[in-house]
């Protein structure tokens, strides 16, 4: 054995491992699994071309071995192999470790985190920050190459020597554990890091004679290869459950990224059984190793609900957590994967409407919550949101693209109204002028949905108008009512006074034909904000302005004209009768601050009308 020393700036880093304080320092075992994962792939590429190989019938397979009584490690696999001079220069220099990079990031920052060296990744060298001594024996695939043997404890150098005679194809790592690593020794801590970082390499893994990793990579594979058990099974290990997904959807593409991806819908949405809200399911993979198990950019928000596997071969392996979070190679990546899963759910919809409905059921607030914060998506998502309308059996869902399919010739908008349910919906004053139109409007039950239509605006290039608001343009009625009515000298006289009589409430009291069955309609003026962002700013405790809805009376209705001669006859009995109509109005339009003003004034209409 001949001793040489390390190259400068691997004894800078080794210095940095050896004496810093690391908290997640299991990562040098993944260092070391994906290491021998890449020796293998690349002896399994040099069989294709050449012909001589070094023991050619050895099987492609990791070995680890751990030995408690003793605090060693030992990781080999029958790979690629190393001859002397590429142990010097892989295990000896800085020229292909990614050392230099790393010590830049140091200097940077002066130090850095103190957890920096396992996120940032350093390969071999990773290896010092639980280890006393490695000893590296390794024999090259070149049946020429004499087997070499590689000895350090880290510090100044290193020794180099000829190994055994009968040392097999591949690389043996032999890890002396410091005291303070001996957890790196025990069976069951060593397998659990194995499982959750190196689970999906595509080699068998011995693990102390035991075959390790037993579920494949299925994200790796093509769609056809893969039978709807092994996704169930997939998904049940990586959700740690028993139940079956909803949905699946598995993707692959080469361009502008190279991606390889399966993602699930689970059965149920987990923030509905009282959990709170659910973290992000999805992990992050480079050739089938893990970089990230939560990252917290890799899809949007309102897609936490999913689990999976995302792989990109174009992502560094040593890729940290840092540079996960402001990396621009993985906003690509989101965004590709997020506009397949749209489609992926458009397609579900066309093709399997039951299983949709059941997801829409469970997750229709993630789609909403999506349209509202995430713009660039939110037209495609409209296109996946589902209600019910005027034109709907009670049950059951149609969506926009049906109902602009049944628009009238004379429609140019789609109509909503919101409310707390169906039922509440079909008696609403507001269904008058449309029903008397025959057009169809659409119902939305769940809290926030004003928020949501608010957000998307218009579906298929037709605006979508809420018809509680004062803006509707609505084309003039083929029939004329022939009801008798308020002349429009008597019709201006009631809603000037009541102008006056109210003073500053209103943005606008007038008389028109938007309401039938009901004395008056109140109206969300433009510049008002909606009962949903009023709740909102509440519930946050901010201050509300103070809304001015208009008025619409309805000339035709008995209560309207007898106000219009109480009017002229007793103002004061006039105001009660006015004001009880108008918070009727405004309580079935959700806009009344305060419900007990109404009961006053029942109350004190009604003692008005004993003593006439």
């Amino acid at each position: 054995m001949e001793n040489q020393a390390f190259q400068t700036e691997v004894r800078q880093l080794l210095d940095i491992v050896i004496h810093a304080f690391y908290s997640d320092r299991e990562v040098f075992v993944r260092e070391l699994v994906s290491n021998a994962s890449d020796a293998l792939e690349k002896l399994r590429l040099k069989q294709l071309t050449e012909s001589a190989i070094y023991q050619p019938e050895r099987e492609l397979r990791l070995t680890i071995t751990t030995d408690e009584e003793n605090h060693t490690l030992t990781i080999a696999d029958a790979g690629i192999g190393m001859t002397r001079d590429e142990v010097v220069e892989y295990l000896g220099t800085i020229a292909h470790s990614g050392t230099k990079k790393f010590l830049e990031l140091m200097q940077e920052t002066k130090g850095g985190t103190q957890d920096l060296i396992g996120q940032f990744g350093v390969g071999f060298y990773s290896v010092f920050m639980a280890a006393d001594e490695v000893e590296v024996t390794t024999r090259s695939w070149d049946p020429e190459a004499a087997p070499v043997r590689w000895v350090s404890d880290g510090k100044e150098g290193y020794s180099l020597g000829e190994a055994p005679a009968d040392t097999p194809r591949g690389t043996c790592i032999h890890i002396k554990l410091k005291e303070d690593a001996a957890e790196f020794s025990q069976e069951n801590r060593v397998r659990y890091i194995v499982g959750k970082y190196s689970n999906f390499i595509g080699f068998p893994i011995d693990f102390n004679g035991e075959h390790l990793n037993t579920v494949q990579a299925i994200w790796m594979k093509n769609k056809k290869d893969v039978s709807p058990e092994e996704y169930e099974g997939f998904y049940k290990f990586i959700s740690h459950t028993e139940a079956a997904p909803l949905s699946y959807m598995h993707f692959s593409a080469e361009a502008p990224i190279v991606l390889n991806s399966v993602l699930f819908v689970p059965e149920e949405n987990p923030e509905s059984m009282g959990f709170g809200r659910c973290e992000p399911n999805v992990a992050l993979y480079c050739h089938k190793v893990l970089i990230d198990s939560k990252p917290e950019n890799l899809l949007p928000e309102w897609l936490r609900f999913l689990s999976g596997v995302v792989d990109s071969e174009d992502l560094p392996l040593n890729i940290s957590r840092e540079m996960l979070q402001d990396n621009s190679l993985l906003r690509k990546i989101s965004s590709i994967i997020t506009k397949r899963f749209i489609k992926h759910l458009e397609e579900l919809a066309k093709s399997h409407p039951e299983t949709y409905e059941k997801f829409w059921k469970q997750f229709s607030r993630f789609i909403k919550e999506g349209i509202v914060t995430s713009w660039e998506h939110k037209e495609e998502l409209g296109k996946l949101l589902r209600f019910e309308s005027t034109f709907t059996e009670e049950g059951k869902l149609t969506s926009f693209a049906d109902y602009i399919s049944r628009m009238k010739e004379n429609q140019k908008d789609v109509y909503v109204l919101f409310g707390e349910s169906r039922a509440q919906l079909e008696h609403s004053p507001y269904l008058d002028a449309l029903k008397a139109r025959g057009f169809e409007v659409a119902f939305f039950t769940d809290g926030g949905d004003q928020f949501v239509i608010d957000s998307l605006m218009r579906v298929q290039e037709k605006e979508i108008k809420p018809i509680s608001r004062a803006n509707l343009d609505l084309p003039p009625l083929e029939t004329q009512t022939d009801l008798p009515g308020l002349d429009e000298g008597r019709a201006k006289s009631l809603t000037d006074w009541v102008m006056e009589a109210f003073q500053g409430r209103f943005g606008k009291v007038t008389t028109g034909e938007r309401v039938s069955s009901a004395p008056a309609i109140a109206l969300q003026s433009a510049a008002d904000i909606s009962p949903d962002v009023k709740a909102y700013l509440k519930a946050m405790g901010q201050a509300v302005p103070e809304a001015h809805p208009e008025i619409e009376f309805n000339p035709h209705h008995p209560l309207v004209q007898k106000l219009a001669d109480l009017q002229v006859q007793d103002a004061d009995t006039a105001k009660l009768l006015a004001g009880q109509i108008i918070d009727t109005a405004l309580l079935r339009a959700g806009m009344l601050d305060d419900p007990s003003r109404l009961a006053d004034q029942t109350q004190q209409l009604l003692e008005k009308l004993l003593q006439a």
